[in-house]
């Protein structure tokens, strides 16, 4: 009985620990307005235009920028990004971006100013 008890307790308080940190939906969500883009071209890892142009313009990451974007994630180990006029975000549902990569997107959710993340819930063709 003791044990069923202290296991019970230890699960509450994994739950919790898990929701810190976490808002509830709705709760300073926006609405950001950009590319989902890879976050080596975004950073200028090996970009100097902050864009797609000098991987496709060398030929071995594709035509476009979708291409591009799948490219660098799967053989350059970079990760999908929002990258706005202003800004690149990093985003924590890669699962997500990764069906809109290369294109203009519209994304909702809500910003971690600390890790410059975005917690997903929804994105959708711009």
């Amino acid at each position: 009985m003791a044990r069923a008890i202290a296991v019970g307790v230890s699960a509450a308080i994994l739950s919790a620990a898990m929701l810190i940190g976490v808002p509830a939906r709705g709760q300073d969500e926006k609405i950001y307005e950009g590319e989902i883009a890879d976050s080596q071209c975004a950073f200028n890892v090996h970009s100097l235009s902050a864009s797609h142009k000098e991987m496709i313009a060398m030929g071995s990451a594709g035509k476009t920028s979708a291409d591009c974007a799948h490219f660098c994630v799967k053989q350059r180990g970079g990760k999908y990004v929002l990258q706005t006029k202003h800004e690149v975000y990093k985003l924590d549902k890669q699962d997500l971006a990764e069906k809109s990569a290369g294109l203009k997107v519209k994304l909702t959710g809500t910003l971690d100013p600390k890790t410059n993340t975005i917690q997903v819930r929804s994105i959708e063709l711009k």
